[in-house]
């Protein structure tokens, strides 16, 4: 029973896809109603319950582990500017692409008194193998669980399955939200952010 209600997921999960999600509820036979009925009690509440963060509030604080071990907090950066960007998954197309585009701008964003860090749900061997791959070079923490991806509103929890939204976030060098990024292009985030800084920088 179990392996046919997984092999429906997909079915429905086109079908949800039309209209945002206008399910055509009369082509599913009643099981998988109540199948989808089940998974949506389960998606929704996790949804909703999604923090957020206020331009000009304290960052949330953080103490998480990189790829090497190293424990880092929210104040080893205090006194520079802190990009704090949230991304689904190691080594996936979108995810490379934005993390080049911040390695090949790493030495502009150093030149404006930035430091740029990612976060993600993935452990440390997967982090070393992102950076080892790319030859990234920032740090990237280890975020088990999710909890900062939820303080910062970036995380997607789907019950079984948890995630990083690709959120950033722009941190003064006060420790307080400059700007919040929730649509992201990852080709173009870096040298948006960077844009952004000078910005800041000259008001």
């Amino acid at each position: 029973m179990i392996p046919m209600l997984i092999s429906t997921l997909p079915r429905m999960a086109t079908l949800a896809r039309h209209d945002a999600f206008n399910i055509q509820l009369r082509t599913l036979k009643p099981w998988q109603r109540f199948l989808l009925a089940c998974l949506l009690m389960l998606v929704i509440p996790a949804a909703m319950a999604v923090e957020t963060v206020a331009i000009g509030a304290p960052a949330p604080d953080f103490a998480l582990r990189d790829g090497t071990g190293q424990l880092r907090k929210l104040a080893d950066w205090r006194g520079q500017w802190l990009v704090l960007y949230f991304y689904p998954k190691d080594d996936t197309p979108a995810c490379t692409t934005e993390a080049q585009a911040f390695r090949d701008s790493l030495a502009d964003f150093s030149a404006v008194g930035a430091q740029v860090v990612g976060v993600s749900l993935d452990d440390a061997v997967s982090h070393q193998a992102f950076t080892r791959n790319h030859g990234l070079n920032f740090s990237l923490l280890v975020d088990e669980g999710g909890k900062t991806a939820r303080a910062y509103g970036a995380l997607s929890n789907l019950g079984i399955i948890k995630f990083a939204k690709r959120h950033s976030f722009l941190v003064d060098p006060e420790g307080r939200i400059a700007k919040v990024y929730r649509d992201v292009d990852p080709s173009r985030h870096a040298a948006e952010l960077l844009a952004d800084i000078r910005l800041f920088k000259h008001n």
